[in-house]
C-alpha cells in the first residue's frame, strides 16, 4: 500500500512538472543548437539523490541545523527540484537564463533565490555546499566546459550532484571522491 502511495505521488508531481516542462520548451529562448530547454528529470532520481546527500549530511528535518547547508541547481528551469531540496532541509537556490522558467521559478520559490543568469558569467558557484545539475547543453564540448568549470569553482567539501555527466574524468580526479556506487554524487575534499 506504501509503495502504491508513493506511485500516486510522484505522477501526481510528474504531471505537473511536464505540463510546465512542454511550457517551458514551447516559449524557450535558448539556442537549441546546443542547449536544452528545461528538461525535467524524473522525480524518483531526485528524490533519490536529494535524500542520499541529505542523509550523508545528517539534515534532521524536526530540528533543522543553523545554518541550513545551501544548495544551487544551475539551469533550475521552473525550480521542481528546488521544491523538493526544501523539503529534505536545504536552504535553496537557482540560477536559470530562460525567461519562462526563470519567471516559473521565481514566483514558486522566490525572487530572491532564483537569479536570472548565464552559467558562463555567474560568480557565486563556491558560495554552495551543494551544487546540483542535470545535462543543460546538448553539445559535448560545451557540456564538458561547464563541468570543469563546476567542478574547479565549487569549494571544498560541498557536493556535486551531476546528472548525464559527459565527462567520467571526475572518478580519476584526487580533489574528488564518489559518495554513492549508484548515484552520480560525489564530495570535493580538497582544492589541489
Amino acid at each position: 500500500m506504501q509503495e502504491e502511495r508513493e506511485d500516486i505521488f510522484f505522477n501526481v508531481i510528474n504531471r505537473f512538472v511536464g505540463f510546465y516542462s512542454r511550457d517551458a520548451a514551447r516559449e524557450t529562448r535558448n539556442d537549441t543548437d546546443c542547449e536544452y530547454p528545461f528538461v525535467a528529470m524524473d522525480t524518483r532520481q531526485i528524490f533519490d539523490q536529494l535524500g542520499f546527500v541529505s542523509s550523508f549530511l545528517g539534515l534532521d528535518r524536526e530540528n533543522p541545523a543553523a545554518p541550513l547547508p545551501r544548495l544551487l541547481d544551475v539551469g533550475c528551469g521552473i525550480g521542481n527540484v528546488l521544491v523538493i531540496g526544501e523539503q529534505f532541509g536545504f536552504d535553496v537556490y537557482g540560477i536559470e537564463k530562460d525567461e519562462y522558467p526563470f519567471r516559473v521559478a521565481a514566483k514558486l520559490i522566490g525572487e530572491e533565490r532564483i537569479a536570472q543568469a548565464d552559467i558562463w558569467t555567474y560568480e557565486g558557484y563556491g558560495e554552495y555546499e551543494v551544487i546540483y545539475y542535470y545535462r543543460p547543453f546538448s553539445g559535448r564540448v560545451q557540456q564538458l566546459r561547464f563541468e570543469k568549470l563546476i567542478e574547479d569553482s565549487m569549494k571544498t567539501g560541498a557536493i556535486l550532484i551531476a546528472n548525464h555527466k559527459n565527462s567520467e574524468a571526475i572518478g580519476q580526479d584526487s580533489r574528488f571522491e564518489k559518495l554513492s556506487p549508484s548515484l552520480p554524487i560525489w564530495q570535493k575534499i580538497r582544492s589541489v
